[in-house]
């Protein structure tokens, strides 16, 4: 069986979250598909996130207390949904989730922890799914 690969989404402010989420994902053997990680300069932003998901099983969306709803974070939503991936979003627990586009605050998500807890939990759930 192969291991599941997830593409992380986060917000303006919290590369530095995305980034240790991500090592803590991978460290549980978790294939993580990061920005950070992937995307060279020079490149081509919007063919990178497109082959990113393509490659993905999981669209995570990490969500700030005061989420900065970019429209990078509707691209991916949208392009995700498209292409039939589960969305996982994970959000803050003292986020008013009613703020959250309907896609987001009508699917299962999981309240954000430190960054190994909240992967842990995730690892869990997608060893389930």
């Amino acid at each position: 069986m192969t291991k599941p690969k997830v593409f992380i989404s986060y917000g303006i402010g919290d590369a530095d979250g995305a980034r240790s989420f991500a090592e803590a994902l991978k460290a549980r053997g978790v294939g993580v598909w990061l920005d950070q990680f992937q995307i060279a300069a020079g490149e081509s932003l919007r063919e990178a996130l497109e082959t990113g998901l393509r490659e993905s099983d999981f669209l995570v969306t990490l969500i700030a207390p005061e989420p900065s709803l970019q429209p990078a974070l509707f691209f991916e939503l949208g392009a995700a949904i498209g292409m039939g991936k589960c969305v996982v979003p994970i959000v803050a627990r003292e986020l008013d989730t009613s703020k959250l586009p309907f896609e987001l605050r009508s699917r299962r998500y999981l309240l954000r922890d430190s960054p190994e807890h909240t992967a842990a939990e995730l690892a869990q759930a997608l060893a389930a799914a």
